[in-house]
């Protein structure tokens, strides 16, 4: 349906605003049917121009919303991906914590330089999904059951009449969210709960969802690997590791898989030797990887994408105890190369590099691993990009605009063989600690011994995978990258399940 916003019986009418030029589209039919409103707003400031500012209007003459929220999308000049991120972002909120039942979103009738309708249609239907999440804890039944939410249903009003491009569109935004969603709520679970073994149980309710094949390798499967440096990883901790092996059902061998590695680290309260930096880091994300790598696979399913994906999920837990490795211990990884224990901190990459190896089994196409492996991605690239290593240009170019496409980014670090020396050790054949200089720099080479094997990419997303401050949350990260790679591999979608959201196109 073309416009009609100031026509339609919602209990929330979105409209966006640009900061200059005059209103148009929806706002501008808005504007009329209530006397020029929304221009004396504009006009006296009441709306600030920073893109994803707000104003909520109560029973607005002339429209038949009872509530009306203006969203500032910025100077029209400026408008932008991150702009109108930002208004979609605002929105979803609003939507969430003012127990909507439903509304009406005119934003994607805006057009974004460089940008299609139907890019425009995934994008919100992606972020005014995963919005409405909201994380109860475990123990907190009774804050679950008064604060819950009604079901919502959101009508995306459009500029041009339905195509089935549209729809897939919708479909793809939703499904990403559910993928984001899910890693979210493995990522804000505290240690106690989300265990190895509450990992292996969530991936095979997936493969009992999906169709998923689910294998779950415990210790003595992985002794007989030879897997030194994954069980080194959690030798002091009472909950025993786990490689969860995930792929679909009758997958053919002679096919090349895309294979997703994550580092799944319930992580203990503390260590022997702690990272340097002044604020240690909050180890209740240390399994984001898994959980982003869940979230990937749980939208490529919910999708029906025609694509080989295999998922390898390294659970563990990291605890002090009278059999956990120390600094200096030498330990023997799959691949046969020997490992010097740099610091009880580097666990993450002794998990990875065996599983690393595990991966050439599948003779894959690509690998991408996904972990929260080092302070110093933090203190290189804050919140707003993961980290990119690769030993492939190809991958790393393709795995970058996924992220601009997405706003899901990543910037890519070099491997250079400068960095070689530094992860070393007198004794074995690599050392698992490089120094504080190009830590994270260093962790990528580190693990990239293990990957010479196939394409590869590494993405450390320890700035990524939460949020800040006081009020520390999983971000999801880095499933809408994931999901936009996996998406663009399989080329078309096919007809999957339909999403579970309750959003409509008009």
């Amino acid at each position: 349906m073309v416009g009609d916003a100031e026509r339609l019986r919602t209990e929330l009418l979105v409209i966006g605003l640009f900061s200059t030029g005059p209103v148009s589209g929806s706002a501008a039919r808005l504007d009329a049917s209530t006397a020029g409103r929304l221009s004396q707003i504009m006009a006296h400031g009441e709306l600030a121009e920073m893109p994803g500012a707000t104003v909520l209007l109560h029973h607005l003459p002339g429209s038949p919303a009872p509530r009306t929220l203006l969203v500032s999308l910025g100077q029209r000049e400026a408008f932008s991906d991150s702009a109108y991120w930002r208004a979609l972002a605002a929105t979803a909120k609003v939507i969430a914590e003012g127990a909507i039942s439903e509304a009406v979103v005119t934003l994607a009738e805006n057009e974004v330089p460089g940008r299609s309708l139907s890019w425009r249609v995934r994008q919100a239907g992606q972020h005014l999904a995963s919005g409405s999440y909201n994380f109860f804890p475990p123990a907190s039944a009774q804050a679950r059951k008064t604060r819950s939410r009604p079901m919502r249903s959101i009508m995306l009003l459009l500029p041009q009449t339905l195509t089935l491009e549209l729809v897939l569109a919708l479909r793809q935004g939703i499904a990403v969210a559910e993928g984001v969603t899910l890693a979210k709520e493995l990522g804000n679970l505290p240690s106690d709960v989300c265990t190895p073994d509450f990992l292996a149980r969530t991936a095979r309710d997936m493969g009992e969802e999906f169709g998923f094949a689910v294998e779950v390798l415990e210790r003595q499967a992985l002794e007989a690997l030879g897997m030194g440096a994954f069980l080194q990883a959690g030798t002091g901790a009472a909950n025993p590791c786990r490689l969860i092996v995930m792929q679909p059902q009758g997958r053919k061998a002679s096919r090349k898989p895309i294979v997703l590695v994550g580092k799944g680290m319930s992580a203990g309260p503390t260590h022997l030797s702690p990272p340097p930096g002044a604020e240690a880091p909050d180890r209740r994300f240390s399994m984001s990887g898994a959980g982003s790598v869940l979230g990937a696979l749980r939208t490529v399913a919910r999708l029906g994408l025609p694509l080989d994906v295999v998922g390898l999920i390294a659970a563990a837990e990291n605890m002090p105890g009278g059999h956990g490795g120390r600094p200096g211990d030498v330990v023997t990884s799959m691949s046969g190369q020997t490992i010097e224990m740099g610091s009880d901190d580097t666990e993450g990459r002794l998990l990875l590099c065996d599983v690393l190896t595990y991966a050439e089994r599948f003779k894959p196409a690509c690998v991408i691993d996904v972990a929260t492996l080092t302070e110093a991605c933090v203190a290189a690239l804050g919140s707003h990009a993961s980290g990119l290593f690769a030993n492939d240009e190809t991958l790393a170019a393709e795995l970058l605009h996924c992220g601009g496409m997405s706003g899901d980014r990543a910037w890519q670090l070099p491997l250079w063989d400068d960095y070689f020396g530094q992860p070393g050790g007198s004794l074995p054949d690599a050392g698992s600690l490089g120094g504080r200089a190009a830590g994270a720099i260093t962790a990528a080479c580190f693990l990239s011994r293990f990957a010479r094997a196939y394409p590869w990419a590494h993405l450390d997303i320890a700035g990524t995978a939460s949020t800040a401050g006081a009020a520390k949350a999983s971000t999801g990260r880095p499933v809408p990258l994931l999901a936009e790679f996996l998406i663009g591999r399989a080329g078309v979608a096919t007809q999957g399940r339909a999403p579970r959201a309750n959003m409509e196109l008009h």
